[in-house]
C-alpha cells in the first residue's frame, strides 16, 4: 500500500515552506502567482489529499461537538443521542458524549472536560446546572440547550410543551372518571419536572380536585426511583385509582411495585407515563403516555449547533406532545 503524500513532501517538491503550502490550501496566502502555480502543480502531480482533521486543528477547530447527558443508561436520552449522531453523520463533526450522572458537580466537570478538549460546540441534554452558570458558558462556546429554558438564551433552546402533555394526561384520566390520584415527579431541580408537576396539579385544581401531599413522591426520572416512590405511595395507606408518572422510566419501575403488591393495571390502578420511549409500548400492559419526538429533538439539537458553527443564528424549537392511549388506563372500578 502506498504511503499517503504529506504536506512536507509537497513543500519540498515545490521549494517552499510547509506553512506556505498550508496557507495556500486554506486560501489565506498572499504569494506570487508563479509560486502558487508551482505549489498547485505539485499537489496535482502527487495527488495530495489534505487531512481535514489537521486543517481543522490548524484553524483552531476540533471538529467535535460535546454532548452532556444526565445519564448514559436513559432510554430517552439514548434516543436523543441517536438523533444527534444521525444529524452529524454527513458532516465533518463527531459527538463526544459525557454523562453528568444527575449531579451538579459531575455536570460541571463534564463541561470542563469538553472545554479542555476544545469542542467546537456543546449540546446540553436537560441538565441541572443553574442558568447563571450556562450563560457565561454560551459566551465561550456555541451552546444548544435541550428540554429546558435558559433565561437569556431562548433562541438556543429546544423545548417540549410539558404543560400541554400533562393536560392531555389529566384530561384523559378525568374523562375516564378518576378522582383519586397519586403522582411521581422527577427531581425538583429539573425544570421540566417542575413544569409537569405544576401543570398536572393545576388541572386537578381546575376540576375542583386536590391531591394529598403524601400522594406526591419524587422518583428522580429513573426506574429504581419510580419503583421506590410507588412503594412509598402504597405505604401511606391512602387510596388512589390512578398513578401519574412524570416519565415512562419511572412508570416502568412503579409497575413492578404495583405487581408485587398484588395490584392489577388497569383494573386496580390506572398508570400513565410521559415520553413514549420504546419500552413503554412493550410493558404489560402497554403504557398510556405522552409521545415526544425524541429522535427528532436530537436531530434538531445537532442542526441548530451546526448553524451556530456556520455563523448563523439558532432558532428556538417547541415540540408539541401527543397523547397515546394504551391498555394501562381504564375507568376506575367501583368500590364495594
Amino acid at each position: 500500500m502506498l504511503e499517503p503524500v504529506t504536506l512536507a513532501q509537497v513543500a519540498r517538491e515545490a521549494g517552499v515552506s510547509p506553512s506556505t503550502v498550508s496557507r495556500i490550501l486554506n486560501g489565506t496566502a498572499n504569494v506570487a502567482p508563479d509560486k502558487r502555480v508551482r505549489v498547485e502543480a505539485v499537489i496535482a502531480r502527487l495527488n495530495f489529499r489534505p487531512n481535514p482533521q489537521a486543517q481543522a486543528l490548524a484553524g483552531g477547530r476540533s471538529l467535535s461537538i460535546g454532548v452532556v447527558t444526565p445519564s448514559l443508561h436513559s432510554t430517552f436520552y439514548g434516543e436523543a443521542l441517536t438523533g444527534i449522531e444521525a444529524a452529524l453523520n454527513d458532516t465533518p463533526y463527531h459527538p463526544i458524549v459525557i454523562s453528568g450522572q444527575w449531579r451538579t458537580e459531575r455536570e460541571q466537570e463534564a463541561l470542563n472536560v469538553l472545554l479542555a478538549r476544545r469542542v467546537d460546540a456543546v449540546i446540553l441534554l436537560g441538565g441541572i446546572l443553574d442558568d447563571e452558570v450556562l450563560r457565561p458558558l454560551a459566551q465561550r462556546v456555541p451552546m444548544i440547550a435541550v428540554g429546558r429554558e435558559v433565561q437569556g438564551l431562548s433562541d438556543s433552546c429546544i423545548v417540549m410543551d410539558n404543560a400541554l402533555g400533562m393536560r392531555l394526561i389529566a384530561g384523559h384520566l378525568l374523562d375516564l372518571g378518576h378522582r383519586e390520584f397519586a403522582y411521581i415527579s422527577g427531581a425538583e431541580r429539573q425544570s421540566d419536572a417542575v413544569e409537569r408537576k405544576n401543570a398536572f396539579l393545576g388541572c386537578l385544581q381546575d376540576a375542583g380536585l386536590s391531591i394529598h401531599p403524601d400522594l406526591i413522591q419524587v422518583g428522580q426520572y429513573l426506574e429504581d426511583g419510580g419503583q421506590q416512590a410507588a412503594q412509598r405511595l402504597l405505604d401511606t395507606g391512602r387510596p388512589f385509582t390512578a398513578l401519574v408518572c412524570a416519565n415512562d422510566q419511572m412508570a416502568l419501575g412503579a409497575r413492578l411495585t404495583l405487581y408485587r403488591a398484588g395490584l392489577r393495571v388497569p383494573d386496580d390502578v390506572s398508570l400513565t407515563g410521559f415520553d413514549d420511549v420504546v419500552t413503554s409500548r412493550l410493558m404489560t400492559p402497554p403504557l398510556t403516555t405522552v409521545r415526544q419526538a425524541i429522535y427528532d429533538i436530537g436531530v434538531s439539537a445537532a442542526q441548530e449547533a451546526l448553524k451556530l458553527l456556520d455563523g448563523q443564528p439558532a432558532q428556538r424549537h417547541v415540540f408539541t406532545p401527543e397523547l397515546v392511549i394504551r391498555e394501562s388506563t381504564a375507568p376506575p372500578r367501583s368500590r364495594p
